[in-house]
């Protein structure tokens, strides 16, 4: 008798509370812009650039990190994000400028490639069986999303009665919490002796050379564009768009009464989406194409977006935009691991997805700097959401010639 192999391993479990943690952190930084701004009399865009830097420190991080990975142990890499992490936040609860912020949220974008989907993913990715792979990846990156259910609600809480250097340290203990699932992140070593066999830049050499791979690389940075975007700058959107909360039952029982309270809401009520919507599409990829499934949701969120900003914000149109938009917000990344995995391999998955994943970071530094830049100068964000639809729209196009099927010469 054949026993079905298990979904959920401790391998599974224990990334799914390094991450959700260390997303939680992650996901709060859009509630700092106000109360940093004002303390120090910045403009909007000094500390979105430090943000900025931050996503883009985490996609230059993510193959570094997937390499230092594969060659010296997943966790090896991942303590050694845990103490950039902690050590970036820690630092920055001293920093009084921009400049200081700026750099050592590099420290904190490296600690976030170490601790989250590059590394963690590519060792879930190798633990799972076959059957379970595609829903083993969506449940570790719905996890990112539990965290962000209550990262933001959190940190709002929290500055509500301390200030925001007392909260980074508060998170920076948290990040060294999460160390204690390390015990559980034991998975294979590697995929199958055909993959050893390839060496490492003989795989990422047929990768790059493939058009497939650029296409999936061009695609994922309208995602980072988006999320980034939403993540740094839409609580602060909120709160100056919305005007006044005016009395409501549901907002009151969910202890809403200030705008910057509904801020930090929708974000959490994205990442509560998410959960269910990220599983949803790793369930979705086992069944159907995984580029179509990618161009139908940058299609939705595009759609999603323009009916959103043309329409009045209220705190209604708020809480169903983040309904919506969070059903499709990490949607992309089983599908695109996944992906990568079928296409690539196993052996070098860390490193070729840590590739795809700076166009997303990429994208990620331009939604948060042009948030905090065209704030500055128009006064709104009207301009740098249109650009957010443009995007969109180019990702859900470019997916389409993507081919599904694994090189023939390639290990699967």
């Amino acid at each position: 008798m054949t026993h079905k192999a298990p979904l959920f391993t401790p391998v599974l479990i224990g990334g799914c509370i390094i991450i959700m943690l260390g997303f939680a952190v992650r996901a709060s930084f859009g509630v700092f812009q106000i109360p940093i701004a004002t303390e120090f009399g910045w403009l909007r865009s000094e500390f979105s650039l430090a943000i900025a830097i931050q996503n883009l420190a985490w996609g230059i991080g993510q193959p570094i990190f997937g390499a230092v990975a594969e060659r010296f142990g997943d966790r090896k890499a991942i303590v050694l994000g845990a103490l950039f992490y902690a050590a970036g936040l820690i630092l920055s609860s001293f920093a009084v400028t921009p400049g200081a912020h700026q750099v050592l949220e590099i420290l904190v974008g490296f600690g976030i490639a170490g601790t989250g989907f590059g590394v963690i993913l590519a060792v879930v990715g190798r633990a799972a069986s076959d059957e379970n792979r595609s829903l083993a990846l969506g449940i570790a990156t719905a996890a990112g999303s539990a965290g962000q259910v209550f990262g933001a609600p959190l940190a709002e809480l929290l500055l509500g009665v301390m200030p925001w250097q007392d909260v980074f340290l508060l998170f920076a203990a948290a990040i060294l919490l999460s160390l204690f699932a390390l015990p559980m992140m034991r998975a294979p070593e590697m995929a199958s002796k055909a993959q050893i066999e390839h060496s490492m830049s003989h795989v990422l050499g047929r990768a790059f050379r493939d058009p497939s791979y650029t296409l999936i690389f061009l695609g994922f940075f309208s995602c980072g564009y988006q999320l980034g975007f939403v993540t740094a700058h839409f609580p602060a959107m909120i709160t100056e768009y919305c005007g006044a909360i005016a009395p409501n039952g549901m907002l009151a029982a969910l202890g809403v009464t200030t705008t910057s309270a509904l801020g930090a809401l929708a974000i959490s009520v994205i990442g509560l989406a998410n959960i269910a919507g990220t599983i949803a599409a790793a369930w979705a990829g086992k069944y159907w194409p995984r580029k179509y499934l990618l161009a139908g949701i940058y299609s939705a969120r595009t759609i999603a977006s323009a009916v959103f900003i043309l329409m009045p914000i209220t705190p209604a149109s708020v809480l169903l935009y983040s309904l919506v938009m969070g059903a499709l917000w990490l949607a992309t990344v089983p599908l695109t691991s996944g992906l990568v995995a079928h296409l690539y391999g196993l052996r070098y998955m860390g490193t070729l997805y840590g590739f795809v994943f700076f166009s997303h970071q990429v994208g990620s530094f331009m939604g948060v700097w042009l948030g905090g830049r065209l704030y500055d100068l128009y006064g709104d964000y009207t301009l740098v959401w249109w650009v957010g639809v443009a995007v969109g729209a180019f990702s859900a196009i470019v997916h389409l010639p993507v081919r599904e099927s694994a090189p023939r010469a390639m290990p699967a």
